[in-house]
This record gives structure tokens, C-alpha cells and sequence, in this order.
């Protein structure tokens, strides 16, 4: 009969490290006192029927599956596979009383036993834990190694198969332990380097080439380990998993470089990989030779996998906890609010009104979207958290925010959209050599839409007689007057605007603003932009010339009576330019009586689209899972990709689905 001391770390679910050597005292003091009293009560124990220290026991299945798939990663402990290498050499209790011996005399046997993937995972694993308890990197760093040389043999020894759960396990460690190993002294941040690094068992060389800090004009900084953060806010959690340690780093403009040089958000934190290739890990560390390493660092728009030797391995990555961190600690009431009033402050006020989400590259199309009125860029993180996890339309799409004052007339809100698309064209490309940047697709929501449409229309003097009882030219205004009122009411259509999407559009002007109160009480509290200062004194000395008396907010020109909305929406999008619909429906009965709480569908439908989908939700529907799809679909099709079976049907044509009893259903075609 065996010791019960050899017995209890096979069925012990405790951590062995943190397991008081006084239970293990007393387990040896009760084996050595059994005798003839210790044998009659067992068989008396026998005879009443109780089971003997060796059972099977059934559990809740999660919980038998979470005993069954422990690992340091999961659950703090080792796994049930690094325990059994332990037992099976006699290292148990020689790990449990001084780890880092115990790691010493498994890595010795490691080298006995020609690079055993066993073992190699077992001190991985090992290593890794007790790096983060003691925090110790060299051990941290080890575990690196161990990993490494446990999933890339390269051509010495075993490699696991594709079924063993100890490859996600392995790839796992490798990820956490190259973060802890790098990690800034108050492990808040990674910081890479290369240099000469201690291990346990003697030292390795790791080469970084600096160069790889910068990306374009910037320079990469402030490496935030992501895998670490809870991310709230966002109702998808895209995570990519593979090799590397899963970063988000700041950027900033390299020194020397024009202070404009991009388009990139200040605050943006880019989505990048660190991987540490070990050169022929498993070989050297059986052989003794000294160890060299690359750290390397890939940003997420770059690639989406790597090779080691002859395998192809993706790349881990959470895209979605580096957006949730740019947006952390934006104060979106002050920005929406005082946006929408034209009280920003002083700060706030100079954001500029184009931002990116990557470094510009060439060869892919601008999605510029642009938000609606008391709203910001914010409201978009959803939609384009969903986007950016489509491989295909990462690699092909490149995605722009447009911010502005959403108080402001809109017709003046659409110049500084148009001025600000034909500056970053200039900036980016001023030869012209980039055909992609003249694809750009436009994506408004609501007021958002209004500005899109500015750009895709011809409106001759239509635009101009809807607002004034005179030709421009005959207007007692001063020279600078003139000039703007000619940019932002004479209009063609952006040469670079290659599609646009209307999301909940009022068209025809929205039956909120149409209420005078809100429109009287915005116009009491917002403020007018500088660059309309003169023109309102001027209006307001000749008032007989235009057809309303005062200039307009935004709220103004989306009321249904009035000039400006009412001459816009005469004006259809130039027919070289498709355009698509998504309508936000919240209330019952048909569609045509229906609205959203601010826009009635019959506002924001409109003749002469590609498509029209029609989605069960209030106004902001722009996180609704039916409209993002949509989005991806268009987009798709824009830039030549594949769309699935049930998104070709939604082209141009498709009937309405209703569900029985006449109710439209989610995601209704027209």
C-alpha cells in the first residue's frame, strides 16, 4: 500500500507553492505512526461502507472542466501536466520548499533528457509563476524561452500535436511572461530594449532595432499591456489570438517632422504586437550555447501573422481594449455639450477637425465618418470597433473621424468638412499618385448625414434661392462675406468622394427641431462662430434680403419650415456618386407613418439609392448590430470584396420583408 504522503499531490486541487510545510509534517507523522491500531480502523472504515482516500467523485461539469484545464494562466496553479513532470522525477517537494532550486534541477533535467517537450512545458509554466510571485523577470524571461523552444522545435525533437491543450497553454505563458519580462519597474507599461539579459542559467542577447519605434512621421511610445484591462462601454471584445504580448501604445510626431504631418487622433492608442524569436531556443538550451534573440514589434494594421522557421503564426491582439483605452478619461459630456454650444474650452477647441485612427498609408481608402448634432467621435467606436475586425477591410480601408461644433449652421459645418477633407489630400498626397484617396466613402449620422450629402451634390443657385431674396452678387456685404457664403452655398461634388451612407438623415428636416421653444432656447445659449460675426451684423442691417432674419443654428436648418432644409432637400445626390440608406424605425405600425423619436422615416427616406435598410431602434442607431452590418457590407462592396449570400440581397431592388402581421422585421429592405 502506498504512503498517503505520495498520494495527496496527486488529488491536492491547493497550489503547491503556497501549500504550509506543516500539513506536510503532519501527513508524514500520520503515515509513519500506522500499525495494528491504524489497520484495524481502516478495515473498520471498510466494513461500514466509507469510501478510502481514492474515489472518483462526480462534480457540476464546470467545475470538473476547470479542474481538468487549470494552468498558471487560468487559475494560478500549475496544470495537472506540470504537476505529473514534477512527481514523475522526484521534484514535488523539492519545488515546493525552494522554487528556484527546484527549476534549477528541472532544467537539468531537461538537458538529460535531449529537450523533453514535457519538461519544457513544465518549466515554462513553472517559471512563469514563479517569476510573477517573486517578481523576478530573469524567470519571467525564462519562461519566454521555455515556451518558445516548447512550440518551435525546429527540426530537434517532438512537437506537440494539434490537439494538445498545452499549445494554447504554452502560447498563453509565452504572451503574459514577454510582458512581465520587459514590464517598467512599476509594471505598468512594457518597455522595449535590447541588451544583455540575465536567465536563471546564464544570460541571453536580445537585438532590438530602434527603427521599429516609428511608424511613418511618428514615433510609437508608452506601451500599455492590454491584456490586462476590462474593457466596458463596448458590446464586442475583439481579441486575435496567437504570439506576442498584446499592446497599446501612444504615438507622437517624430522630431523634425511637420507638426501636420498626419492625420492621427492625439489621444489615439494603436493596437501593437512584441514577439521575442529565440533563435533555435530548444537546441541551445539542450547544447548549452549561448542564447540570441530579436524582439520585434508589429503594429495591427501592418500584419496579421508572422513566420517562425517554416510555420506561419498569427499574431495575439486586442484591438478592441486599445480602442476602450483612447476614449478612457475623454470628458464626452463637456466635448458634446459645449461642441454643440460652441463653449468648448480653449483646450478642446483646437482639436483639429480630421483625425485618423492609423498612420496614413498609401493605397488605402479613406471611411470618413461624421457624427450628428451634440454628439462627437465617440459614438462611432462601435462601428468601428466591429470594421476594424474584419481582416479584409482593415488591409483595404483606412478610417477618418471628422469633429466639429454640431451648433453651428450647417451649411458653415460642411465647408470645414469639404476644407477639411481637401487639406488632408494635399498633405498626405499633393502629387496626386494615390488613386485610393480619391475613393473616399462619407458615413453621416443624422445632422452628420446632411454635411455628407454637402458634398455630393450639385446645387447650382437652388441652394442659394432657398436662403435669399437676391443674387450674391447684389448683396451689400463685405468682400470676406461674399466669398464665404459663395463656398458654403455653391457647390460641386468633392472629386474624392466615391460613395456616401446616410445614417438616420432628416432630410426633410426633423420634427424635434421643428419645435420652436428648442430652437428659440438653443439660439439664446449657443454661441456664433467668429467666422460668422460679420455676416450676422450684416444681415441684421439689411434683413429684407434674406428669408430668415438671423443666422441659423443647426437646429434652425433641420426644423421642417425652414429655407435652408427646405432648398436642400430638393437637391438629389449627383448620380455619379452611389448612395445608400439606413433608417432607424422605434415606433409600431407601417413604416411610412413611423420615426425614430427625432427623424420620421418619410424625412429620412429619400429616392435614387443603391439600398435602403430600415432597423428596429431609436436615433442612434449607429451601434445597432444591423446597421453596423450593413456598414461592412457596403464597404465591401465598395472596395471589391466577397459579401455572403443574405448581404448580396440587400442591393439595389430588394423587397421589403415583413414579419407576420405586417410588422417590419430587424434589418428591413427596400
Amino acid at each position: 500500500m502506498p504512503c498517503c504522503a505520495t498520494i495527496w499531490p496527486r488529488t491536492s486541487r491547493s497550489s503547491t507553492s503556497e501549500r504550509p510545510r506543516a500539513s506536510r509534517v503532519a501527513r508524514a507523522g500520520a503515515c509513519r505512526c500506522a500499525g495494528p491500531v491504524a489497520l484495524v480502523l481502516a478495515l473498520g472504515l471498510a466494513a461500514a461502507g466509507c469510501s478510502g482516500p481514492v474515489r472518483a467523485v462526480r462534480v457540476d461539469r464546470s467545475l470538473a472542466y476547470r479542474d481538468v484545464a487549470r494552468s498558471a494562466i487560468l487559475s494560478g496553479e500549475p496544470s495537472w501536466a506540470s504537476r505529473d513532470v514534477l512527481l514523475e522525477r522526484g521534484l514535488f517537494e523539492a519545488f515546493d520548499d525552494d522554487p528556484a532550486g527546484g527549476l534549477a534541477a528541472l532544467h537539468r533535467q531537461l538537458v538529460a533528457e535531449g529537450g523533453s517537450p514535457d519538461v519544457l512545458f513544465a518549466l515554462a509554466e513553472l517559471s512563469y509563476l514563479y517569476g510573477e510571485r517573486a517578481r523576478r523577470p530573469e524567470h519571467s524571461l525564462a519562461a519566454v524561452v521555455y515556451a518558445y523552444a516548447f512550440l518551435f522545435p525546429e527540426g530537434r525533437g517532438e512537437r506537440p500535436g494539434p490537439f494538445d491543450p498545452r499549445v494554447r497553454t504554452a502560447a498563453d505563458l509565452y504572451n503574459w511572461a514577454l510582458t512581465a519580462a520587459f514590464a517598467s519597474p512599476d509594471r505598468t507599461s512594457v518597455l522595449p530594449r535590447g541588451g544583455t539579459f540575465a536567465l536563471p542559467f546564464g544570460a541571453m542577447t536580445v537585438a532590438f532595432d530602434p527603427a521599429m519605434l516609428r511608424v511613418g512621421q511618428r514615433e510609437l511610445y508608452g506601451f500599455v499591456p492590454v491584456a490586462e484591462l476590462e474593457v466596458r462601454g463596448l458590446a464586442m471584445r475583439y481579441r486575435w489570438p496567437g504570439l506576442g504580448a498584446p499592446l497599446a501604445a501612444s504615438t507622437r510626431i517624430v522630431e523634425g517632422a511637420a507638426a501636420d504631418a498626419d492625420l492621427v487622433a492625439p489621444r489615439l492608442r494603436v493596437p501593437v504586437t512584441a514577439v521575442l524569436h529565440v533563435a533555435h531556443a530548444r537546441e541551445a538550451l539542450v547544447d548549452g550555447t549561448p542564447l540570441g534573440a530579436v524582439l520585434e514589434l508589429h503594429p495591427a494594421w501592418e500584419r496579421d501573422a508572422i513566420a517562425v522557421g517554416d510555420d506561419v503564426v498569427p499574431l495575439e491582439n486586442e484591438p478592441t481594449a486599445a480602442l476602450a483605452l483612447t476614449f478612457t478619461g475623454v470628458p464626452v459630456t463637456e466635448v458634446e455639450l459645449f461642441g454643440f454650444l460652441g463653449r468648448l474650452s480653449t483646450a478642446l477647441e483646437k482639436r483639429p477637425p480630421l483625425v485618423s485612427a492609423t498612420p496614413y498609408r498609401p493605397g488605402l481608402v479613406p471611411v470618413v465618418f461624421v457624427h450628428g448634432t451634440a454628439s462627437s467621435i465617440v459614438r462611432w467606436a462601435e462601428m468601428y470597433n466591429r470594421l476594424y475586425a474584419d481582416p479584409e477591410l482593415r488591409r483595404r480601408c483606412q478610417f477618418w473621424f471628422f469633429q466639429y461644433d454640431s451648433g453651428n449652421p450647417i451649411a458653415l459645418s460642411a465647408l470645414q468638412l469639404r476644407e477639411a477633407l481637401t487639406a488632408a489630400l494635399a498633405r498626405l498626397d499633393p502629387a496626386g499618385a494615390d488613386p485610393a484617396l480619391r475613393r473616399m466613402v462619407l458615413i453621416g449620422h443624422s445632422q452628420g448625414g446632411l454635411l455628407v450629402k454637402m458634398q455630393a451634390v450639385r446645387t447650382e443657385h437652388r441652394l442659394w434661392d432657398a436662403v435669399s431674396r437676391q443674387p450674391l452678387e447684389a448683396l451689400r456685404v463685405s468682400d470676406s462675406s461674399r466669398d464665404l457664403l459663395r463656398r458654403a452655398l455653391f457647390l460641386e461634388p468633392l472629386p474624392a468622394v466615391g460613395r456616401v451612407v446616410f445614417i438616420a438623415t432628416p432630410h426633410r428636416g426633423s420634427f424635434v427641431a421643428g419645435r420652436q421653444w428648442i430652437a428659440h432656447l438653443v439660439r439664446r445659449l449657443a454661441r456664433l462662430p467668429f467666422a460668422l460675426g460679420g455676416l450676422a451684423a450684416e444681415i441684421a442691417r439689411d434683413p429684407g434680403v434674406w428669408r430668415s432674419p438671423i443666422v441659423p443654428t443647426a437646429v434652425d436648418n433641420m426644423s421642417p419650415h425652414q429655407p435652408f432644409i427646405r432648398g436642400l432637400q430638393t437637391i438629389p445626390v449627383d448620380p455619379t456618386i452611389p448612395a445608400h440608406s439606413i433608417i432607424a424605425v422605434d415606433t409600431g405600425g407601417p413604416l411610412e407613418t413611423g420615426n425614430d423619436g427625432v427623424v420620421a422615416y418619410t424625412s429620412a427616406h429619400i429616392d435614387g439609392v443603391e439600398s435602403e435598410l430600415v432597423v428596429r431602434s431609436p436615433h442612434s442607431c449607429q451601434a445597432n448590430p444591423h446597421a453596423m452590418e450593413e456598414v461592412r457590407r457596403i464597404l465591401r462592396l465598395h472596395v471589391g470584396l466577397p459579401v455572403s449570400g443574405a448581404e448580396a440581397g440587400q442591393g439595389r431592388g430588394a423587397e421589403r420583408e415583413e414579419q407576420r402581421g405586417g410588422a417590419p422585421a430587424q434589418g428591413t429592405q427596400r
